[in-house]
């Protein structure tokens, strides 16, 4: 049931959560066997002090971890519903926009910087 009002996608949690499967099962498994310790979320709304803020990596990335690294908390990803569906116009944009929200901060799980990201493509 996607339907547009006013040039804001509507979708309920549950369908967002789908796209974001979605997009995790679209990255190789080559890359997703090699991550550790990671788990992903979606939020509806992202911080009050970054509105616009499509996706969140908080944690320690893979190129970082040393012998230290023993006994924490899986690293975080979130997803945010609510600025994703209002910056898209159709299903397609959210999967697509979800799509490249997802690599990107997964991309920082494997210790890729923004900058990187950017040239790739996956601003």
């Amino acid at each position: 049931m996607w339907r547009t009002m006013a040039s804001v996608l509507e979708m309920t949690r549950e369908e967002f959560e789908e796209l974001v499967a979605e997009a995790l099962d679209r990255i190789p498994q080559e890359l997703t066997r090699l991550m550790d310790n990671v788990a992903v979320f979606v939020e509806d709304e992202p911080p009050a002090d970054d509105p616009e803020l499509l996706g969140l990596y908080e944690g320690t990335p893979l190129t970082e971890r040393g012998e230290w690294y023993a006994g924490v908390l899986p690293d975080r990803i979130t997803v945010y519903r609510g600025p994703t569906l209002r910056m898209c116009a159709t299903r397609e944009e959210a999967v697509h926009e979800t799509e490249v929200t997802v690599v990107h901060e997964v991309a920082h799980h494997f210790g890729i910087d923004d900058e990187r990201l950017h040239a790739l493509g996956y601003g």
